[in-house]
């Protein structure tokens, strides 16, 4: 039954990364109501759902091919925070994670909630004029969002969507393309500080490749078919109650 769930929820978190983004807030909760420890549950989550983001930039490989070429210096920073994130991760004392989880559960829930929103209102930004300005700030958000990734992780793809957009960047395809680029980046240093530190339960990692892969390349129809309000709703509603959860065992006893 354990590896039934964690396959299950890696399968619905490689659907939804495809539809809209913010499955590590399907696997990583499934992995804490298991009894996984929060530091090791993140660990896990980010290592089994780095091949699914690999995966998800290698079939946005045509668009990356018409991206700005500029996009991609976006990579080095992305290194930096997801190093400085991870490393922080490892230092920071569990019973202080299990403290600041419930407000990072809730941050990813909130910022998944305004994807859309934000998006339609960065997309109002005149293109030349977000354009002009990238490089004095882009790179410095992007590194604050690596920082986050490393550290816990969900919800950086909406944050580069959102910086994006507020650059004048509207084909969807390509932004999705460099996200998964980015995000791939992010959790590749992180995935490998993790594993490092022996914060990875390897058993359910490797199940949750699996179904994360296969979830990527099969469950985004059945995403799609149930439709991205249906999908939207389910991810809401998980992480806003594991966010009362663990806020209920970090401070109601």
């Amino acid at each position: 039954m354990h590896y039934a769930l964690i396959f299950a929820a890696a399968f619905a978190a490689g659907s939804i990364n495809s539809v809209a983004g913010g499955g590590t807030l399907i696997t990583f909760p499934t992995l804490l109501w298991l009894g996984v420890s929060s530091k090791l549950a993140n660990g896990t989550s980010t290592v089994a759902l780095w091949p699914g983001g690999v995966a998800g930039a290698w079939g946005y490989r045509r668009e990356l091919a018409q991206a700005d070429r500029r996009l991609l210096s976006l990579i080095v920073p992305s290194l930096i925070g997801g190093v400085c994130g991870a490393l922080l991760l490892v230092v920071t004392p569990t019973e202080v994670f299990d403290r600041i989880l419930p407000f990072l559960i809730l941050f990813a829930t909130v910022l998944f909630m305004a994807q859309e929103p934000l998006q339609r209102r960065f997309n109002l930004a005149q293109a030349h004029e977000a354009r002009s300005h990238w490089v004095s700030w882009t790179m410095f958000f992007q590194l604050l969002v690596g920082v986050y990734g490393g550290y816990f992780g969900a919800g950086i793809g909406i944050l580069m969507l959102a910086a994006l957009s507020l650059m004048g960047h509207t084909d969807i395809h390509q932004m999705n393309g460099v996200k998964n680029v980015l995000g791939a980046s992010i959790n590749a240093l992180a995935a490998l500080l993790f594993i490092y530190n022996g914060l990875v339960v390897w058993q359910d990692a490797f199940v949750m490749m699996g179904g994360a892969i296969l979830g990527g390349i099969g469950g985004a129809g059945l995403a799609r078919r149930a439709g991205r309000t249906a999908v939207r709703r389910v991810v809401i509603t998980v992480g806003f109650v594991m966010a009362c959860k663990t806020m209920w065992d970090a401070f109601g006893s």
